[in-house]
């Protein structure tokens, strides 16, 4: 099974379960993401990446070159409000 099928699976299986005002506000958020034109500036899959230092959750800084050091890198980026 692809990646894909599998985050495909995933979202069906979640809108399931998921209470129906959470799903509109996710939904409605969605469209107003992609009428923003927000995804045309958006780091595509191949991209390099910008060097970064960052603090892990004990404190201690962590680089992009220092990840690459021991291997591949995936990033990941939430949007959103903590």
């Amino acid at each position: 099974m692809s990646l894909q099928d599998r985050m495909d699976e995933f979202k069906k299986n979640f809108e399931t379960q998921a209470p129906e005002e959470a799903l509109e506000v996710m939904h409605r958020t969605t469209e107003q993401l992609k009428e923003s034109g927000i995804a045309e500036h958006a780091v595509k899959p191949g991209d390099q990446a910008p060097g970064f230092a960052l603090k892990d959750t004990e404190g201690n800084t962590v680089t992009l070159n220092g990840l690459l050091a021991r291997g591949p890198v995936v990033l990941g980026f939430y949007r959103g409000k903590w």
